[in-house]
């Protein structure tokens, strides 16, 4: 029996799960809402959250804990230069997920995800 399981594998293996989680956690600060299916969204929040809480450092090593996660350097730079900024105020709770809609090729429920700015 399986107990305290951190975070949903998304029937992936972990390497392919990071990275997909590495590119929607792009895509979200790169466009500021996309729109994925609920479990992605769901997983990528506890990412996002977590990224944008270094972001609100704004020093080099956050910048540096930040390059290895996000593959464009200039969505690192957005992400501490103007998002996290906009979401000092906040004490947790950056992210929104709405759903919106159930996909007809397989029936997956897709929701939108976007930064609360």
């Amino acid at each position: 029996m399986p107990h305290s399981i951190a975070y949903k594998r998304l029937s992936r293996t972990d390497g392919h799960r990071r990275s997909l989680l590495r590119n929607l956690a792009t895509a979200l600060f790169k466009h500021e809402k996309i729109e994925t299916t609920s479990a992605k969204a769901k997983e990528l929040s506890r990412v996002a959250e977590r990224l944008i809480t270094t972001a609100l450092a704004g020093d080099l090593a956050a910048r540096r804990r930040l390059a290895e996660y996000i593959t464009e350097p200039a969505v690192v730079k957005k992400l501490v230069e103007q998002i996290a900024p906009a979401l000092k105020g906040r004490t947790g709770g950056y992210t929104r997920i709405t759903k919106t809609r159930v996909r007809s090729g397989d029936a997956a429920e897709l929701s939108q995800i976007e930064l609360l700015t």
